[in-house]
């Protein structure tokens, strides 16, 4: 009887420590779940794994999709905190997309504003004026070299010239840098006499002038005046002790007319070019790493006065110019047939001859998309023509490179379309019928904020395309410090050896393995 009360005591005290466990064991569980449900957050460990709320909303979706098609619906109470969840990660989400509109909105000023605190110091050479104004027919007084451009600034030619005088504005700007009365405005790029001071070698040679004056040979010569200053720059630079200090690699030279430094490219491949597009050039002349892409100067004038009226527009898709061109531009003659006899369409040939400025002014400012399809060359005026018309530019150029793409998004105002899809049945006039008003409007205001990138002026002002280039160059300064940094790990260096010290080897022999100079 005493054994049968023992084991029945034994029993009866396992039974009460179980339950007291049970009890502390079910305490526990449910602090932990209102823990939790304070925190609104339910899934602790994915949320410490995945910082960022706009993926832990993607994660969370998923999953719950996963959850309910595989498991038994949760209970009342577990539904519930999953919407408390979900309500906070929504919450999250949208303002974490407003903070993403504004960005997007601002992108480019808060670029601007950074670019801005970075001031580019460059040196020019005081190359005689037939390398740059005397090609205006400037002839210098007093031996002086540069024009006095506080009393007289040199007109440059207009019409077509015009589009390629990229080093024109950029050496009138480095000029006024150092005038004592110079706008307080912010500026990218001022002008230093000391190259040891300088972040880049400025070389001021008016390329695409000479090449569209003088690139034919007088018949009592062999050469023309194009080809003879080619040499004699050559010749000039590679004297210099800034070249041969750095091969080159630090020196800016300006061609931005395809055909501009045709013969003396070869030799001067180093430097960083400033050009239209890479069409012409072999990658390891020219190329997106070591170069820079400056826009055109558009000729038509600026639609300033334009409003976003879709309506008041009434031509859908507009084309004037060569029809018919060599290499990539073949697709124009193509595009001809696909759209000449669609409604809404002008797709026609067209010159500058006689007024053709003009019209194609109006035809620009009165339609709402601008084609702009590869020719010769990858590039066109017609892009930078579209920009000012406030037209919006549907880009055909498969292989075309743009001015500031690292710091500009240009789907955010134009249209882009492979070549192969453009020549599809219907497939581009479908394209453009499809994008609504709304649409329109939106890329409209896009172009009307960034269309003063693209305008060069004397004096330059603050985001025009004189300070957009020289910033464009500033970004390309560390990579060629970088370079040459390396190549000074050893050229500083004299061989020496027990005779005393030898001569230093050439400079390509110390230039890193796999880099070019």
């Amino acid at each position: 009887m005493a054994e049968r009360n023992a084991l029945s005591l034994g029993i009866t005290s396992r039974n009460s420590l179980f339950c007291l466990f049970t009890i502390i064991s079910i305490l526990f569980i449910l602090s932990w779940f209102f823990v939790l449900r304070s925190t609104g957050r339910p899934n602790f460990i994915d949320h410490n794994l995945l910082p960022n709320s706009k993926f832990l909303a993607t994660s969370d979706d998923r999953g719950s999709a996963t959850h309910s098609q595989n498991e038994v619906e949760p209970s009342t109470g577990n539904r519930s905190i999953l919407v408390d969840a979900e309500e906070q990660e929504e919450e999250t989400s949208q303002e974490n997309e407003k903070i993403d509109v504004k960005c997007n909105t601002n992108d480019i000023e808060v670029a601007q504003q950074k670019e801005n605190k970075v001031v580019l110091k460059v040196f020019m050479y005081d190359l005689p004026p037939e390398f740059h104004f005397g090609l205006l027919d400037w002839k210098a007084q007093g031996g002086s070299v540069w024009p006095d451009i506080r009393s007289k600034i040199p007109d440059y030619p207009g019409g077509l010239n015009l589009q390629h005088s990229i080093e024109y504005w950029l050496t009138l700007d480095l000029l006024a840098s150092e005038l004592p009365d110079a706008p307080n405005a912010p500026r990218s790029a001022i002008r230093v006499h000391n190259s040891s001071d300088a972040d880049i070698i400025f070389v001021p040679f008016f390329s695409s002038l000479c090449y569209n004056r003088y690139s034919k040979a007088d018949p009592r010569q062999r050469k023309s005046k194009n080809t003879l200053l080619q040499e004699k720059l050559v010749r000039f630079l590679t004297a210099q002790k800034e070249w041969k200090r750095s091969r080159g690699r630090d020196h800016l030279i300006v061609a931005h007319h395809p055909n501009s430094l045709l013969d003396a490219r070869m030799k001067l491949w180093s430097a960083m070019f400033i050009l239209s597009d890479f069409g012409r050039y072999p990658p390891n002349i020219a190329n997106v790493d070591k170069d820079v892409i400056a826009p055109y100067k558009h000729v038509i004038g600026s639609n300033v006065n334009d409003s976003p009226d879709f309506d008041s527009r009434p031509t859908l898709l507009y084309f004037q110019g060569a029809i018919y061109r060599k290499d990539g531009g073949y697709i124009r003659q193509e595009l001809f047939y696909l759209l000449k006899d669609e409604q809404d369409v002008h797709f026609a040939f067209g010159s500058v001859q006689k007024d053709g400025i003009k019209k194609a002014t109006q035809g620009m400012h009165s339609s709402k998309f601008c084609l702009n399809i590869a020719g010769d060359t990858p590039s066109s005026n017609r892009l930078f023509d579209a920009i000012a018309s406030r037209c919006v530019p549907v880009i055909i150029s498969d292989n075309i490179e743009l001015p500031y793409e690292d710091v500009l998004d240009y789907s955010q105002f134009c249209v882009f379309v492979r070549s192969s899809d453009a020549l599809k049945e219907k497939f581009l006039i479908n394209l453009i019928r499809n994008i609504g008003k709304d649409e329109w409007i939106r890329m409209w205001q896009k172009l009307k904020e960034v269309e003063n990138f693209y305008e060069f002026q004397y004096p330059s002002k603050e985001g025009d395309a004189v300070q957009m280039i020289w910033q464009a160059v500033s970004r390309k300064v560390p990579a060629i410090r970088l370079k040459l940094n390396k190549y000074r790990r050893f050229s500083s260096n004299a061989v020496r050896s027990d005779r005393g010290v030898r001569s230093v080897p050439s400079p390509k022999n110390f230039w890193p393995p796999g880099e070019s100079l």
